[in-house]
């Protein structure tokens, strides 16, 4: 894939992105870009970035609450299944850390998907607090989805 250099280019790639098609060397053209970061541009590219990674978000909680649900309870599918949401989670993260965006800006968007993950890692953790074992508990302390 080659590094987009305008906004048209940067579309292309973001709905890549979106809706995930060849992560690596999406990801790899995406560090490479350019943008003239000028007003107007700047606000449609950042828009259609956090749209894509939004959607990635919401389609790996969905899909780790379909594992969850389709599972045995096997502490192995549930390990699997939070070590899968913390790579999404991380790639994400990693996604909005681009050098063609400012630095403020990105660190506005690198702390928008800790916080989600942040927010996830609480949500199972209150929830695990309802096993009774304290085994579930154990293991999404253990493997958290926020630890990147």
């Amino acid at each position: 894939m080659t590094a987009p250099g305008n906004y048209s280019q940067w579309v292309v790639l973001l709905d890549s992105l979106k809706h995930k098609t060849n992560d690596e060397d999406v990801l790899s053209a995406m560090k490479q870009g350019t943008l003239a970061w000028q007003s107007g541009v700047s606000e449609r590219f950042a828009a259609k970035l956090i749209e894509a990674v939004n959607c990635r978000m919401n389609m790996a909680s969905d899909k780790f609450q379909r594992e969850l649900t389709h599972m045995g309870g096997q502490e192995r599918e549930i390990i699997q299944a939070l070590l899968s949401l913390r790579k999404e989670m991380r790639f994400l993260a990693d996604a909005v850390d681009l050098p063609v965006i400012p630095e403020k800006d990105r660190s506005e968007y690198i702390k928008l998907v800790k916080a989600q993950a942040d927010s996830m890692q609480n949500s199972l953790e209150d929830s695990a607090r309802k096993d009774r074992s304290g085994k579930l508990a154990s293991i999404v302390r253990n493997h958290k989805i926020n630890a990147f």
